[in-house]
């Protein structure tokens, strides 16, 4: 039997920017790191069990699916998750958390406060009032410590509370990555090469292990130059099976295979998940639930 202790506090103000602890304690655990890439169809939905057994939901597509793929991932009786990281209010991304918030007690949120005018994030806001999970506004240089896994978050570089986007949210996207031991991950929401080129030209260290496709595979991100930065051995592209936008792009693919990056797909491999013991990973796919 699992039990689990956690908080997330604000510890400090460094230069205005929040670093964030996550503490917990468990019992009955391997060591490893989990990451798991879910086939939510077309949009995302990536669940993060640390070592410590910490649970983080990165977006959460856009429907109840997301909830099957978490009942698999965790015990009957837990309904707590540690962190929910929304990257952006795209209906693809938040549509998924409006259920998860129905059957979860989320203890904290990170997400940008940019505004939107959908349904969707008005049922978002709804949410956001009644929840009593602690919110955090992400920007450029917060830190999340869980025990031996910390997340830095990258972007967005400066606060967007309160800012209207009317057409797209995408290049407000959230991009973290996560660190544990020598093993490295790097999440892009639905950012376009307009973002790809921002972080390069602050030279921003995006090196990393596992890369996650920044807007499904669209041609409007993951360019050569940004994948010549972050070297991934593997990049996970979450889209859905005969979408009708054509992701992933067949010149997204010619890059990664140009870099000789191992591609996994959850429209053709499923649900991906990609286990770690800070020193090596290794990555395993179903079709089914895990």
């Amino acid at each position: 039997m699992r039990v689990k202790r956690t908080a997330l506090f604000l510890s400090l103000f460094l230069l205005g920017l929040a670093n964030l602890y996550l503490w917990g304690a468990v019992f009955n655990l391997d060591g490893n790191l989990r990451v798991s890439f879910f086939d939510v169809g077309q949009g995302d939905a990536i669940f993060i069990e640390t070592p410590k057994g910490h649970q983080i939901l990165i977006d959460g597509g856009s429907g109840k699916k997301v909830l099957e793929k978490l009942a698999w991932n965790l015990p009957f009786w837990d309904r707590t998750l540690d962190l929910v990281i929304l990257t952006h209010p795209e209906k693809d991304h938040l549509g998924g958390l409006i259920w998860v918030f129905n059957r979860y007690k989320v203890a904290n949120i990170l997400w940008t406060g940019v505004l939107r005018e959908t349904k969707v994030f008005e049922e978002w806001q709804e949410k956001l009032e009644k929840e009593g999970a602690r919110k955090v506004i992400a920007r450029a240089g917060q830190k999340i410590k869980a025990e031996n896994v910390q997340i830095f978050i990258l972007y967005p570089l400066e606060s967007l509370e309160g800012k209207f986007f009317e057409a797209s949210s995408n290049d407000t996207s959230v991009i973290s990555q996560v660190f544990f031991g020598e093993n490295s991950f790097l999440f892009t929401g639905d950012i376009t090469t307009k973002i790809e080129k921002e972080l390069l030209e602050k030279e921003v260290d995006l090196s990393s292990d596992v890369l996650k496709v920044a807007h499904h595979g669209s041609k409007t991100s993951t360019s050569e130059e940004f994948l010549e930065k972050v070297t991934p051995e593997i990049a996970v592209i979450s889209c859905g099976k005969n979408n009708p936008y054509g992701h992933p792009h067949q010149q997204v693919l010619r890059n990664l295979e140009e870099f000789a990056i191992k591609v996994l797909r959850t429209d053709q491999d499923g649900n991906i998940k990609i286990v770690s013991n800070g020193n090596k990973f290794y990555e395993r796919h179903s079709i089914s639930n895990f």
